[in-house]
């Protein structure tokens, strides 16, 4: 009598999708800002979460709020492995709706250049074994991986048409304070900013006490009538000692023209290594005029020399060609950096 090998409970799917992004902003997306996959892909993806560690390190934990086959679900994830030079991350299920059917899920996305021409190939790599045979493959999550692929892609192509109307203003800025001082003013502890610029920033209250650390935070509150906004500390330092960080700011900014204005901005990045600093606008007085608006603060020490170098690059697309070019806010920033130097320096 032959004897019947029980199925296996182990699988794997595979599949390919051809886009017309460069591999390294494909991979970018989910190494680098996975964060930003829901604004691709709305429908499919609704956030992605970093619960431990930092974007695009292994060991880190990332937690999904996705849809699929016309459901709500969340899946919990562990970064195995990231390969930049091969374009390559894996991450691995370890909580989520996925478990209720499988004992093991983990998912590579790896992408390559096309050979002979532009664009790339996306290769998504399932591999799980099924708690019980009755257990279907994953064979619609493996479609909903290439909608996802297709809508990132799309995504991306209309972000580098964005950045070809794309103007930038950029001046520098000499203070006689270290770059890391500087630095810390608004990467670390920018409820001290009010110190040194009282006639433009008003006030930053911390909710919580301790001085501030190096920080990703995200936008919780804002109120134009007050000038106030809000931020969560979501990853960094002060994740390390707290629960929970939140930081208030009322800011009334003066930029020749005298009036107080309000800008809700997301912090886009921070370098430490590099004393560099991200701000991204996304509502506010500024969002009358302009379509897009980036600010990016890096300090550098002079060389053969003390003191340092604040170097102010503005990012922006106008909504028309009636509107101004922001020279004055550049000269806002100016000074501001020169009273924030003042301020350094006489704290010794």
């Amino acid at each position: 009598m032959a004897k019947t090998e029980a199925p296996s409970l182990v699988g794997k799917l595979e599949t390919e999708v051809e886009i017309k992004a460069s591999a390294g902003k494909f991979h970018h997306m989910f190494a680098g800002k996975p964060h930003h996959v829901s604004k691709a892909s709305p429908g499919n993806i609704q956030s992605c979460d970093l619960h431990e560690g930092d974007w695009g390190t292994v060991g880190s934990i990332v937690f999904w709020n996705y849809v699929h086959d016309g459901e709500a679900k969340v899946a919990k994830e562990r970064i195995e492995a990231v390969e930049p030079e091969k374009n390559l991350i894996t991450f691995r299920v370890i909580e989520g709706d996925l478990m209720k059917e499988y004992k093991s899920f983990v998912i590579t996305i790896q992408v390559t250049p096309k050979h002979g021409g532009s664009g790339s190939i996306v290769h998504w790599h399932l591999e799980y074994e099924k708690i019980s045979d009755e257990v279907a493959h994953p064979e619609t999550l493996l479609q909903f991986c290439v909608e996802v692929s297709q809508e990132i892609d799309e995504h991306l192509l209309s972000e580098e048409e964005e950045v070809k109307t794309t103007e930038t203003l950029e001046t520098e800025v000499e203070i006689k304070a270290s770059a890391e001082k500087f630095h810390h003013m608004f990467a670390g502890k920018p409820h001290h900013v009010s110190k040194a610029t009282p006639d433009k920033i008003q006030s930053c209250d911390l909710h919580e006490d301790g001085e501030a650390k190096v920080a990703k935070e995200r936008i919780e509150a804002v109120d134009p009538e007050k000038n106030l906004i809000t931020f969560r500390v979501i990853e960094g330092d002060l994740m390390k000692e707290y629960k929970s960080f939140v930081i208030t700011i009322q800011v009334t900014p003066k930029h020749g023209d005298g009036e107080a204005k309000v800008a809700k901005e997301r912090i886009e990045a921070v370098k430490p290594e590099k004393n560099l600093i991200t701000f991204r606008v996304i509502e506010g007085d500024l969002m009358k005029e302009y379509k897009s608006f980036l600010l990016t603060i890096q300090v550098t020490p002079k060389h053969g020399g003390s003191g340092s170098l604040v170097h102010w690059h503005l990012e922006f697309e106008k909504i028309s060609e009636e509107v101004a070019h922001p020279e004055t806010l550049l000269q806002f920033c100016v000074e501001v950096s020169k009273e924030i130097d003042e301020h350094l320096l006489s704290e010794g």
